[in-house]
């Protein structure tokens, strides 16, 4: 039974009922409704901050775990930076210098990274800043390796091309001369002895008996081998890159024209022929055409001090020579 509210009119002297007006009802109404929807929101609130969801929890680990695997690729990636660098910076001024090629510029590389996108995204974080991020380092790396393995190849070429070159020296002496003993007449200007006038004498003079072997001092293709007026039978070898050896006087000839011989390869053997007096090697080193002294080119089979020596004999060897 709903309660009936009665007051005291003052003005009637009387009790009367106590009507509630309409406008007033609606006005407890919504401020009831705005009293529960504020409170609500503040609950909301405070839940939403105070006390996350298992899902915020799951996003928050999982926020953790990529946040975690990004900081060890980063790391990883600023090492494989440095280690990189340190390649480019050997390549450059080690081995490149080494083989006496030009060091690769840093806008080859550049232009090369740019042509370069060999790495895929990384799917599971392909959308995520931090991957976007490590994707490029990774890139850039991949595309710095990529063309580092271009440039060491070259290297590898510059290597066999350098092994081909030493092998093609002329650095050992055409005759056996263990003792010291056979370098008669030395580079320079000698009093000839058929003619009696000083004349240069644009190579060495190792004495040795008849049939004494003859030495290829290094690698390289028989140009000229046979007979001459003042040379005698002879060999001229073509080391390439510049170099030339001439044997003069050999009492025969064992290389063929166009033979690829090697070095301490026989090639002849010690004779008297052409304009010469007694049997002796007279033996030519040449660099583009150009005389040069050969006692310069026997490093490859004396050690320090036999080299000495030999340099000391052949500055003092006999003023004349033997052709």
């Amino acid at each position: 039974m709903k309660k009936i509210k009665y007051y005291y009119n003052t003005h009637t002297l009387r009790y009367e009922k106590l009507v509630t007006p309409f406008r007033v009802k609606l006005l407890r109404i919504f401020g009831f409704i705005s009293a529960a929807l504020v409170t609500s929101a503040l609950i909301i609130w405070a839940y939403t901050n105070f006390f996350p969801s298992a899902l915020d929890k799951e996003s928050e680990l999982k926020y953790e775990i990529v946040r975690d695997n990004y900081n060890t690729l980063a790391a990883k990636t600023k090492t494989l930076q440095q280690q990189m660098a340190e390649l480019e910076k050997r390549d450059n001024e080690v081995y490149r210098s080494i083989f006496e090629a030009n060091p690769l510029s840093d806008s080859a590389r550049t232009k090369s990274i740019e042509k370069k996108k060999e790495i895929a995204k990384i799917n599971l974080i392909k959308n995520d800043d931090l991957g976007d991020e490590i994707a490029k380092t990774l890139d850039n790396i991949t595309a710095r390796v990529a063309y580092q393995f271009e440039s060491y190849n070259g290297i590898e070429k510059l290597i066999r091309n350098q092994e081909t070159k030493i092998a093609s020296i002329p650095a050992i002496q055409p005759v056996s001369n263990k003792q010291l003993t056979r370098i008669a007449s030395g580079f320079g200007m000698r009093i000839h002895p058929i003619y009696g006038i000083a004349k240069m004498h644009s190579g060495i003079d190792f004495t040795a008996p008849r049939g004494t072997p003859i030495y290829a001092t290094g690698d390289g293709v028989v140009t000229t081998a046979g007979g001459g007026t003042g040379t005698g039978n002879h060999v001229i070898i073509n080391h390439g890159y510049g170099y030339e050896t001439e044997y003069m006087h050999m009492v025969r000839v064992k290389a063929g024209a166009g033979q690829r011989v090697k070095r301490g390869e026989v090639i002849g053997w010690v004779g008297s022929t052409g304009a010469s007096t007694a049997p002796h090697l007279h033996y030519e080193v040449h660099i583009n055409g150009n005389a040069v002294d050969p006692v310069y080119f026997f490093f490859n089979d004396l050690n320090a001090e036999q080299y000495d020596r030999v340099l000391k004999i052949a500055a003092t060897g006999s003023a004349k020579s033997f052709d």
